[in-house]
């Protein structure tokens, strides 16, 4: 592995544990910094969550907003335990005390009075085009967390995985065999393939298979880094399960 590569491994190793600690300590920069990762990785969970619950785009978007911008005024993530296990489990029933405890207001520019407005890496229309894409159902807001919270774990391993090829100076071979990873309906077959990468058909059989197979070890080093247990196999089995059947 080249010292590249390695580096670019290593920066995906944050944990969200440590995130949050980090979010919840005393240097505003570098809280401000952890938080930000915290919000551009999983804010979407909590607005279809926020969104199930019965609110509409724009109240959605602003106490998904409010509930970052609280836990970090009232330094809940100084206080948070790594030790309850799951990060996805503290971030749910986090924001559900959340809304137990906001009011409803009026006006959404209310909300949030002289408070500093987060740097959110979304807006409502990009949050609702999102989410008006999943077909109406009848699940509970917390398959749709769950749902939402899979698809970002499943895209952070594929995303890792690009990355390694790329890095490795495989960036036309990935771009070509990524579709089998992720049983893309227009993905070519093999044979195409191999024309096209001057390879035999077998050794793309061979390439594909290694890479599902790397794509399974990240898919776990995910899983494991929002975890403060050894039970990956539930929580994968648990994710899995959140995208079976029709999209929350």
């Amino acid at each position: 592995m080249n010292d590249d590569l390695e580096h670019g491994r290593a920066s995906f190793l944050t944990t969200r544990w440590s995130l949050v600690l980090a979010a919840g300590g005393k240097g505003e920069a570098d809280s401000r910094a952890a938080l930000e990762t915290l919000c551009a990785t999983y804010w979407y969970p909590l607005y279809a969550y926020v969104r199930r619950k019965g609110h509409d785009a724009d109240a959605a978007r602003d106490l998904v907003q409010e509930f970052f911008a609280r836990l970090l005024e009232r330094e809940d993530f100084a206080r948070a335990d790594p030790a309850r296990g799951r990060f996805r489990a503290y971030l749910l029933t986090a924001l559900k005390h959340f809304l137990i405890n906001e009011r409803e207001r009026e006006h959404a520019d209310k909300r949030g009075g002289g408070r500093k407005v987060l740097p959110l890496e979304f807006g409502a229309h990009d949050a609702e085009t999102r989410f008006s894409l999943e077909p109406a159902t009848h699940d509970a807001p917390d398959k749709a967390f769950d749902r939402a919270w899979a698809l970002i774990v499943l895209q952070r391993a594929l995303d890792r995985l690009g990355s390694e090829q790329r890095a490795a100076g495989k960036a036309e071979e990935w771009q070509k065999l990524q579709p089998h990873l992720t049983t893309a309906e227009d993905a070519a077959p093999y044979s195409a393939l191999a024309g096209e990468l001057g390879k035999t058909e077998n050794a793309i059989k061979i390439t594909v298979h290694r890479l599902r197979k790397r794509y399974g070890e990240l898919l776990r080093e995910e899983i494991a880094d929002t975890l403060n247990t050894d039970d990956v196999d539930a929580e994968l089995a648990t994710l899995f399960d959140a995208l079976s059947g029709p999209p929350a």
